[in-house]
């Protein structure tokens, strides 16, 4: 089997060495860039499995690369974690609502950052699907890995994906954050259960066609359903 390559964009050298040699430990390809624009030539020649980005950067910052690579449609698919100093919830969110796959503050241990690398690769590769799910005039094909509203093709993030995935699979039936975190993130991610809130509210916006929206209903006080039958509850 192919080992992942793991791209880490960081202005630090001593960062980046110390990442690489946690990587190349554990099994990985690494790739290594000091800055925004090396990183995108770097994810556009060698298309990594799996981007860590550091935040804060001389010139374009790590959040702004995110958003660059999120609204190209060749790099919008792939995984990123945010690596940065800045764990304050608001800067938490900026980068989840990018599009961050997981979002790591520094200082953290070599161990941890393996975890969450591997559980992001782990949720990105489950195949758990054969069969096309109908719902209205969505059409969810796991095998053409393609998400359809009335015939348009619906473009969503890997996170976003995986999400409307277990909706899919798991209809009628309310599910607390906590529970639709362990089922889509994985149990060894440590993560904010308010970061469920988050990627609800992309996928809601991504599937805004025709009030197909509308399926993924907040349960308050309980959590969240996906239900074919509109309801305020």
């Amino acid at each position: 089997m192919p080992k992942h390559r793991i791209l880490i964009v960081d202005d630090e050298a001593a960062i980046r060495d110390m990442l690489s040699i946690a990587l190349d430990a554990a099994g990985f390809n690494v790739l290594e860039a000091k800055d925004a624009q090396l990183a995108h030539a770097s994810i556009i020649d060698n298309q990594p499995d799996l981007v860590l980005l550091d935040w804060m950067m001389p010139g374009t910052t790590g959040l702004e690369l995110l958003r660059r690579l999120k609204r190209d449609e060749l790099t919008a698919k792939i995984p990123i974690i945010m690596l940065t100093a800045k764990a304050e919830e608001n800067s938490k969110i900026a980068g989840l609502d990018a599009g961050a796959d997981d979002y790591i503050p520094k200082p953290f241990s070599p161990r941890e950052l393996i975890s969450r690398v591997n559980a992001v690769l782990r949720r990105i590769g489950r195949e758990a699907l054969q069969e096309p799910i109908t719902i209205g005039e969505l059409i969810f094909d796991p095998l053409g890995h393609r998400v359809s509203i009335a015939g348009e093709t619906v473009n969503l993030a890997p996170t976003e994906y995986r999400l409307l995935q277990f909706f899919l699979t798991h209809q009628e039936r309310v599910y607390s954050r906590g529970q639709i975190l362990d089922y889509v993130w994985g149990g060894n991610v440590y993560l904010d259960e308010r970061t469920v809130d988050v990627h609800i509210r992309r996928l809601r916006k991504a599937i805004s066609v025709a009030g197909h929206e509308n399926y993924v209903q907040t349960v308050r006080g309980a959590g969240y359903r996906f239900s074919a039958q509109l309801s305020n509850a």
